[in-house]
């Protein structure tokens, strides 16, 4: 009953939504003016600001005058605004009439993270999107609107500002603020989010989702998370049967009492739907989340860069259970929009956000050549600047996306990886400048010192950093302390590392040793470039590509990376 009240309340949500598609769809045919008036009308939003007026914004009327007021930048130009957002001062970065309802957390370029105002345009910018995402889902799988979604997110509200801001993560924030009749489509409550512990909120996680029968769609960032949670379903089997039977929730790890009490109401003990599981587990002889729900219709999470790696383990779990990439997004704003199945490829989110475009290759000269939607070459890769409602001008992501086409005159694009001096496996978003400070501090804190070191990553289940290091470089005895100490120092440089260790979707950091000679034989080999030369060698101390270590030591080591 409940679920047919669903649907027919939320005839008008759904109209809406595919209103707000076809605007979309529109938009996409009229690239260049869009963006225009877009920028335009944020600059207007924000007039009167103190970064505004320190910037010369005010009077700018056209796209030339604003790439003339600002040059291209990090975080670091609007952090001191934002901190003054903080406090409470809200015309620092905000125009009249604007206030963050929230900062949205992540991880900086330094050991400082990233706090993002989210205001109600930003907002409004974000949900529109999704809502242009999800509807078309809904009429390809009609089902779905019959089905339950497991969403897995993080809490909006982990720490407040001076000014009593909530922070946190602002996918938690849109499920804080749903309408009670949507939110009954989540198998998940939003008071999981309050746990803080990591393995007690995925397990309570896997124990409202394995008792609803009624799934339809698994969405979540980062495909690994999937996987992790197939794992501990099975690792916990006894216990999450156990619960789903008696009504209960016997959370492991330091779970929060006062989160559990207030899940208790949703605890409704269901005998049978244990015994189903049971029985689909004894088949197997373990709990598998492809048994779990026959009604799945789709799978959502990234699917492009590093975390195509997941894929292949992921359909091995939900054979025949098509996948839809989220696009590409984050916490400063959404860029892309997936229109399909089994695509990374999809089209600008041109009505949300203004965005320029660095070519790759140019991206180390003083000045590059910077282009505009509608200017892209297909088949080019390129760095991607965001302009948007949350207060951020000519903001480079580091994201190095790929032009694949067009749809109208606006560009499609597929998400290639970060930029060369961070590496994102599973969202940990490591920068080089963070690698430098943790293995400085550790070889500070031995007493010792190397010529030459990269960390690089290295596939596995999970994956996991090498600090690679020269075979007669330190005593051997001391590879396992220094892994630690940088494993260490990475997950209190960077509180997204730090997530990804504590939930193991990443292992520790382990020391690898290299072949004599094998650093000397890179440098030699980048030195004989037509632009190499000996004072611009710049050493890779974060080498972000999967396949770094193996092509270093195929191409001038002669042998395998011994590891500690």
């Amino acid at each position: 009953m409940l679920k047919h009240l669903r649907y027919a309340l939320g005839y008008g949500p759904r109209w809406q939504a595919r209103r707000t598609r076809a605007a979309f769809l529109n938009a996409l045919n009229h690239c260049e003016s869009v963006q225009r008036r877009l920028l335009l009308g944020l600059l207007q939003l924000h007039a009167d600001s103190e970064f505004s007026r320190d910037h010369g914004l005010d009077y700018v009327r056209s796209i030339p005058e604003f790439q003339r007021a600002l040059p291209i930048a990090d975080f670091e130009r609007v952090r001191p605004y934002v901190e003054r957002l903080q406090r409470g001062d809200w015309q620092a970065l905000f125009g009249p009439r604007q206030r963050p309802l929230m900062f949205a957390m992540s991880s900086g370029t330094t050991a400082l993270p990233k706090a993002i105002p989210i205001s109600r345009r930003y907002l409004a910018d974000y949900r529109r999107s999704w809502q242009t995402w999800g509807i078309d889902l809904y009429t390809q799988y009609p089902r779905m609107n019959f089905l339950h979604i497991v969403q897995l997110a993080s809490d909006f509200d982990r720490a407040r500002t001076e000014a009593g801001t909530p922070c946190g993560n602002i996918t938690g924030f849109v499920q804080h603020i749903q309408n009670p009749i949507i939110r009954t489509m989540y198998s998940v409550p939003s008071g999981v989010l309050k746990l803080t512990d990591p393995i007690a909120k995925y397990y309570a996680s896997l124990r409202f989702a394995l008792a609803d029968a009624d799934v339809g769609m698994l969405i979540t960032a980062n495909p690994g998370t999937l996987i992790h949670l197939g794992e501990l379903a099975a690792e916990h089997q006894e216990s999450l049967l156990r619960d789903i039977a008696e009504g209960t929730l016997s959370l492991p790890g330091a779970g929060s009492e006062a989160a559990r009490q207030g899940l208790s109401r949703r605890l409704t003990p269901r005998p049978e739907r244990a015994r189903v599981l049971a029985r689909l587990a004894s088949r197997r002889g373990r709990l598998e989340l492809q048994d779990a729900w026959s009604n799945l219709q789709l799978l959502g999470v990234w699917t492009a860069g590093s975390a195509a790696a997941y894929l292949p383990r992921l359909r091995g779990m939900f054979p025949g259970v098509p996948i839809r990439d989220h696009g590409l997004s984050a916490s400063e704003g959404r860029m892309t929009i997936t229109l399909e199945d089994e695509t990374r490829s999809a089209p600008l989110d041109i009505t949300s956000h203004f965005f320029e475009f660095i070519p790759e290759w140019e991206i180390d000269r003083p000045r590059p050549p910077v282009l505009l939607a509608h200017e892209l070459q297909p088949g080019a890769a390129y760095y991607i600047l965001l302009t948007t409602s949350c207060g951020l001008y000519r903001y480079n992501i580091q994201d190095v996306v790929r032009c694949t086409g067009y749809k109208g005159t606006t560009p499609l694009l597929e998400f290639l990886h970060k930029g060369a001096h961070i590496s994102n496996v599973t969202g940990e978003k490591l920068t080089e400048s963070q690698v430098v400070e943790a293995v400085g501090g550790a070889l500070r804190s031995l007493a010792q010192s190397l010529s030459y070191y990269s960390l690089t990553p290295v596939w596995g289940n999970p994956p996991q950093y090498h600090l690679l290091i020269d075979e007669r470089e330190l005593p051997p005895a001391l590879d396992r302390r220094l892994a630690a100490e940088v494993d260490s120092a990475l997950m209190r440089l960077n509180c997204e590392y730090e997530d990804k260790r504590r939930t193991s979707r990443l292992k520790p950091v382990v020391v690898s040793r290299l072949p004599v000679g094998t650093w000397q034989r890179l440098i030699q080999s980048r030195q004989a470039r037509p632009s190499g030369s000996l004072e611009q060698y710049k050493h890779p101390c974060l080498a972000p590509g999967l396949d770094f270590r193996d092509r270093l030591l195929e191409e001038h080591g002669g042998r395998q990376a011994i590891p500690a």
